[in-house]
């Protein structure tokens, strides 16, 4: 799908000609080979394909070239239900116009898109553009990070401040810490995105103040400053729940021991309780003629009475060292 935004009119078919330079933003999103080609004719400058946007060397994502400057960052956008990873998006910046390359719908395009039918207050050119879509992007970045936070501390919650349950409820338990420990790792899965998508957003913008300063007249200087300081702020608070992601996985893991240990814990006191039982069982279960034992009136409850006293002297013992 391929829409082109004019700075006096709303959006319009990729038709008319004769406004092309009217024309401050092209939105390519899932292009065809012939829309791909009509607007590096229109341009006359190369679109990069979702190969090129996808590679990680800072030479391939920043780079200019006849003035025009090729920039390209991971997307901080929810991951399309189905795939592996989150396309990424392609900025093609020049002092007339912006063209986007992406491969998914993202809300805050669509934001930016609207801002066109107000023709007083629509974006006047393709720098401005892009600063506009770059804030509608930190924004939306900064709700995810407000929603994984008050999910994390919910978890914390649970994690840490839940009852302790034991006895029959541990098999309960038990499965209440494998739910919580997936749910951490799908935390710190949406939190990596977001760290990736925040890294490119500040360097793509980064670069854009440095290469393109001059485009806008300074008229948009502070913008970007508040944007940079958006970016870095959202950054350190990335960093702080990713930290607190560790923390509670590291408490989780930790409780998971735990319950493991209770578990060989009881394992171990039972074999033990077991084994003075067993030994005088195995002693007066011996068929010989000479053990005196035979012939006494009360030889069978005295058998029963020292196997029942071995038994419970090792779990008075254990009792008074606190094992149970």
């Amino acid at each position: 799908m391929l829409k082109e935004f004019a700075n006096h009119t709303g959006n319009h078919t990729f038709k008319s000609e004769g406004s092309a330079d009217r024309i401050v933003w092209i939105d390519l999103l899932e292009p065809s080979p012939t829309e791909v080609a009509n607007v590096e004719t229109l341009i006359s400058a190369k679109l990069p394909s979702l190969g090129a946007l996808s590679e990680i060397e800072s030479s391939s994502r920043l780079k200019s070239e006849n003035s025009v400057l090729y920039m390209s960052t991971p997307s901080a956008a929810q991951r399309p239900e189905g795939a592996r990873v989150t396309p990424p998006l392609g900025f093609v910046l020049s002092a007339d116009r912006l063209v986007t390359v992406r491969f998914m719908p993202l809300p805050a395009f669509d934001t930016v898109a609207g801002k066109f039918a107000d023709q007083h207050n629509a974006p006047k050119s393709g720098v401005e553009v892009f600063t506009m879509l770059c804030e509608e992007i930190v924004d939306r970045v900064a709700d995810a990070l407000e929603h994984l936070a008050a999910e994390l501390n919910g978890l914390s919650a649970e994690t840490f401040h839940a009852d302790d349950t034991r006895g029959r409820q541990a098999a309960k338990a038990n499965r209440i810490l494998r739910v919580q420990l997936r749910q951490v790792g799908r935390l710190g899965d949406r939190l990596s995105e977001l760290q990736d998508g925040l890294q490119g957003l500040g360097r793509i913008v980064a670069y854009a103040d440095e290469s393109a300063c001059n485009w806008s007249g300074g008229k948009l200087t502070q913008r970007i400053v508040r944007l940079r300081q958006d970016i870095h702020s959202l950054s350190d608070y990335e960093e702080q729940l990713a930290n607190k992601v560790q923390f509670v996985l590291d408490a989780l893991v930790g409780l998971i021991g735990i319950a493991q240990n209770d578990v060989f814990k009881v394992l171990t006191i039972v074999s033990i309780v077991g084994i003075p039982p067993t030994l005088m069982a195995g002693v007066y279960g011996m068929n010989f003629k000479s053990m005196p034992e035979y012939d006494w009136t009360w030889g069978y409850q005295y058998g029963w009475a020292v196997i029942l006293i071995s038994a419970i002297v090792p779990l008075i013992w254990f009792k008074a060292k606190g094992w149970f």
